[in-house]
């Protein structure tokens, strides 16, 4: 038993090292997909006037439901490749992969088609009556258009140059974008006085810099997932879009939610309220890239989990959620609440203007949402991997429209812009007091374990009766944990023949890491080991964070010129076994020995 807690510890330990190494490159990304609107908010702010932050406001709804299409097929094309990955699938990962890009594209075609024509029909004067607003808004939508195409490709290639484990290729993309906006900005705005037109032209001129350094690396031999035509199974897209969009539907909501809270500043608090709203809620973007990026590495090492059927790794990401991140996001929330003002000056320097108080209050308390609102996001999650459709159906409606806009209703009359920020606090309380009794509703208890509160149904992977799970630091270890899986595989009533080979192939492959891996760099090692036995089949999983070593290049070495007895227990593993299969995903390797 003790044995079972120290793996369970380790493999726990080693889940939240991976996801805090993925962490940074996907806060990075999360970045690139608010930044349109944290440039221009403070370009517009600062070097045009509050029309044009108006119209930077206006704009935030519609650039939540692009994302939201976005995510859609980002989420469910990632989700399906992560677990075609840990099933060793590679034509129907190259499969999804082209069909989310074609289909991407085709989509980023049309909604730039909408937005170049709404521009028109706004300057003819359409949909917005506040005459001064009009030009403004109409030139943004037009200047958008222009990159609706790379920012949906982009976020899509985003994902998958991670699922490649290629963080310097998004590392670099990303710099690009941050760069270019910037500069472009400047020159647009300061050197040619170009207006609205410059701010929306410079973000969108920025999206396919982004766009075209991602789109290299694909053409690349070192590219897994490269575009091909005749792998895509126009089937899969049903499959994509039923695991995509159940994560995109907060965000529909959202959007819907921002039209109405716009709709209520505009009623009780004027333009300077939709100002303030926006120049707080813009810079707050910047804070919730670090839960999207959270939930994001989540969902990529979740998916992984749900292909293997891992179920102690799949609530081990929920585990490093609430312990690790949860506290980063309060500390992040601590640190804005404390430099309120000073954030609020960024955007309007009059200390004693309306606009600036009330933006001053937006970072005093919209950062509260972090840590609920991750907590959140992390559950949807999961219930899109699991199926569990009514809960993100209704969790999203309740988080994304019902309690904000109904606080907001009953609030903002009374206290103003204040009253939409204290409403997305109550929100947060009351959406996770949701998740706590979804969950007691269904187990018919309160909550004693992780898998409880997630709902984790008794059918999804190998329970502790059917698993043996072991860690290997050294080389005793290796002899003992060899031991242990032959006599758990009799204990299972295994044939002796299996028995044998399962222990054999522990030894062999778990000897090798430690024997050539470990000593490859001076960090320390460990390697997580799997033995399952669940209906007939017996399956190990060995998992090291060491250096990538592909044991089949060995296996088919042959003794010309050298030693024929060479590698000969890595030969004897992959003869006698049903199968073997390696992959490197996120930088580990993950052998899998069916038996």
């Amino acid at each position: 038993m003790n044995k079972f807690i120290t793996a369970a510890t380790e493999n726990e330990k080693t889940i939240g090292k991976l996801m805090f190494c993925l962490l940074p490159i996907q806060v990075l990304i999360a970045v690139i997909s608010s930044l349109n609107s944290i440039v221009s908010a403070l370009f517009a702010s600062n070097f045009i006037d509050i029309t044009a932050m108006g119209a930077v406001g206006l704009y935030s709804p519609i650039q939540m439901l692009i994302g939201s299409i976005s995510a859609t097929f980002m989420g469910g094309a990632t989700i399906l490749c992560g677990q075609y990955m840990g099933k060793n699938e590679g034509e129907k990962m190259r499969g999804v992969f082209s069909l989310d890009i074609a289909v991407s594209f085709f989509i980023g075609l049309f909604i730039a088609s909408i937005l170049f024509f709404a521009g028109r029909l706004v300057s003819a004067g359409m949909f917005l009556r506040d005459e001064t607003l009009r030009p403004y808004f109409s030139i943004y939508l037009i200047g958008q258009s222009i990159g609706t195409i790379p920012f949906i490709l982009g976020s899509q290639l985003s994902s998958f140059l991670s699922l490649e484990n290629n963080m310097k290729r998004n590392t670099a993309a990303s710099l690009s974008f941050i760069a270019s906006n910037v500069l472009l900005n400047f020159i647009f705005i300061q050197k040619m006085k170009m207006g609205v037109w410059g701010l929306s032209l410079a973000s969108s001129l920025g999206a396919w810099i982004y766009f075209l350094v991602q789109a290299q690396y694909f053409f690349s031999k070192k590219s897994r997932l490269k575009f091909s035509q005749k792998d895509i199974d126009i089937k899969e897209l049903k499959k994509i879009f039923i695991i995509g969009y159940p994560g995109a539907l907060s965000n529909c909501w959202q959007t819907l939610r921002g039209f109405i809270v716009n709709f209520l500043l505009a009623a009780y608090v004027g333009t300077v309220g939709i100002s303030a709203f926006c120049a707080a809620n813009t810079l707050m973007m910047l804070a919730w890239c670090v839960p999207a990026g959270m939930v994001a590495v989540s969902r990529m090492v979740m998916s992984v989990g749900v292909g293997e059927e891992d179920r102690a790794s799949v609530s081990d990401v929920m585990r490093v959620m609430f312990k690790k991140f949860c506290l980063v996001n309060n500390v992040i929330a601590l640190f804005i609440i404390l430099f309120s003002n000073k954030l609020a000056g960024i955007f309007y320097h009059d200390i004693f203007s309306q606009v600036y108080i009330m933006t001053a209050w937006g970072f005093r308390l919209l950062p509260l949402c972090l840590a609920f609102g991750s907590i959140l996001q992390h559950f949807v999650c999961y219930a899109q991997m699991s199926g569990k459709n009514v809960f993100i159906q209704l969790a999203s409606f309740l988080d994304g429209v019902l309690f904000v806009a109904e606080f907001s209703a009953i609030l903002v009359p009374h206290f103003g812009v204040n009253g939409v920020y204290a409403a997305n606090v109550l929100n947060g309380i009351f959406v996770f007091a949701t998740i706590l009794l979804y969950s007691i509703i269904c187990n018919r208890r309160f909550p004693r374990c992780m898998e409880d509160l997630m709902v984790m149904p008794d059918t999804f992977g190998a329970p502790p009766s059917e698993r043996l799970d072991l860690t290997v630091r050294d080389t005793e270890d290796v002899v003992n944990v060899a031991k242990e899986a032959q006599a758990f595989c009799l204990e299972r009533c295994v044939d002796p023949r299996r028995s044998f080979v399962a222990s054999l192939a522990m030894e062999e492959m778990a000897g090798n890491i430690v024997e050539h891996a470990f000593t490859k760099d001076k960090k320390k090692h460990s390697v997580l080991i799997r033995l399952v036995h669940k209906d007939q089949d017996v399956i190990l999983r060995i998992r090291d964070d060491c250096v990538s070593f592909n044991p089949e290049e060995r296996a088919r070495a042959s003794g010309d010129g050298g030693d024929p007895a060479k590698n000969v227990g890595i030969k004897m593993v992959y003869g006698m076994a049903k199968s073997v299969n390696w992959q490197s995903i996120f930088g580990m390797n993950v052998l899998t020995v069916k038996i």
